[in-house]
């Protein structure tokens, strides 16, 4: 991450800053910020983050949670949103839907979690990705155990019908909500593909590889990719956390 990046996301963080009440923190501003930013990308537990700046665990962790809540409120760090996809301005051309898993350690309750997929408990995120711009516009979280399509119905998202989308096969039946889709064709016993199905769907994935790209630098953060060890509820405000940094970083 480049220095003008992080000056950047320091400012931000400094427009953010809580009032001048209580006691003064052991760390200055920036150094809270880096200590976020390692934690996201690398995950180490916070005993060798803490112990990188001379500090306990309890402040360290405090500090992370408060940078964290004081950033996600910034309007910057803001993802477009739902809202986004209905506008009439035709903003967006061209919308690109997709899910990722992050593996989790065993719950309690395993079977919603349980993902066929991966073979393991893992939590599942919807990334809708602009085209043109290759900008996150929102996202949607659930149990590994959900269908993609059924994420995509329960997650509230509704698309302008002149915008158009494009999907994976685990998104059958998406023409009945939304007209406007494309999505590969699947082969059957009975129906094999044509050779004119086949070049569709090359078409189809060279325009899904971009949000399989996206995807992809967001999981550079090891906290995303690596099995998730924190509390779940906060996993979806770090997630888009990531997601805005990555926007900002590719305008």
């Amino acid at each position: 991450m480049n220095q003008s990046f992080r000056r950047g996301l320091l400012n931000k963080a400094d427009k953010c800053q809580q009032g001048k009440g209580g006691r003064k923190p052991k760390l200055g501003l920036e150094d809270r910020l880096l200590m976020v930013l390692e934690y996201l990308r690398e995950y180490r537990t916070y005993f060798p983050v803490s112990q990188s700046d001379g500090v306990s665990e309890s402040t360290c962790y405090e500090a992370i949670k408060w940078i964290e809540n004081t950033l996600i409120k910034h309007p910057d760090f803001a993802l477009p949103g739902r809202k986004a996809l209905l506008k009439s301005d035709r903003e967006y051309e061209l919308v690109l839907i997709d899910a990722t898993e992050t593996p989790i350690e065993r719950p309690k309750k395993q079977k919603q979690f349980y993902s066929g997929k991966k073979k393991r408990p893992t939590l599942k995120t919807q990334v809708i990705v602009d085209k043109k711009s290759k900008a996150v516009i929102c996202t949607s979280f659930t149990h590994g155990r959900r269908h993609d399509f059924r994420l995509f119905k329960e997650s509230g998202v509704r698309i302008h019908p002149e915008i158009k989308t494009v999907t994976d096969t685990g998104y059958q039946g998406l023409g009945k909500i939304h007209s406007n889709s494309a999505l590969p064709k699947k082969k059957t016993k009975k129906n094999p593909l044509t050779k004119e199905d086949k070049r569709n769907n090359r078409e189809l994935s060279s325009l899904r590889v971009l949000n399989e790209n996206v995807i992809g630098m967001i999981k550079r953060f090891k906290i995303v990719s690596d099995r998730y060890r924190n509390r779940r509820k906060r996993f979806g405000l770090r997630f888009n956390l990531i997601a805005a940094i990555y926007n900002m970083e590719i305008r």
